[in-house]
């Protein structure tokens, strides 16, 4: 009872998916806080809830979708204006080794980093901080950024919403 309970609560408050989705793919995909806030967990259940009150699935896909691309964009830019300095703020300067990392990383695989990067833990990140800095074309890191951010989002919410609703069905 008490699930279902949750279930109508979420259907009641389903205009806010989408946009709490956002918020989290943002806090997910930009830089610094992104090592702090563990929001791919929170969406993967957010996917399951999804899926379990039987609501729209896209809005909150595209959610995912522009928040993790506007976060990995604004470390993006942000590293492009501080270039070397990014290595002196906090949390970076606490391990200097994820830099280092994520430079090497990005020297070998060019553009492909921008798009794993996302995929892979502190990689997110610190790619595009190194992309930034190394002053990466804005129109490759982008194309990138976009192409990752597509699969991120659904990778994250998928498993939960459409997982959960074939096991329920």
């Amino acid at each position: 009872m008490a699930s279902e309970a949750i279930l109508q609560w979420v259907r009641d408050h389903e205009s806010w998916t989408a946009p709490l989705v956002f918020f989290l793919s943002f806090l997910e995909s930009f830089a610094f806080v992104s090592l702090i806030v563990p929001a791919t967990f929170i969406l993967l259940g957010i996917g399951a809830l999804i899926g379990a009150a039987g609501i729209g699935f896209l809005p909150s896909y595209a959610g995912a979708v522009v928040g993790a691309f506007l976060g990995d964009w604004a470390a993006f830019e942000l590293a492009v204006w501080l270039g070397p300095k990014v290595a002196g703020i906090w949390p970076i300067s606490r391990d200097p080794t994820l830099l280092k990392h994520a430079s090497e990383w990005f020297g070998q695989w060019g553009i492909a980093a921008v798009f794993f990067g996302r995929f892979f833990g502190p990689m997110r990140a610190a790619v595009p901080l190194v992309a930034g800095a190394l002053r990466m074309p804005r129109t490759k890191f982008q194309f990138a950024n976009l192409a990752s951010a597509l699969i991120w989002a659904g990778a994250v919410l998928t498993p939960g919403s459409f997982g959960l609703r074939w096991l329920l069905t």
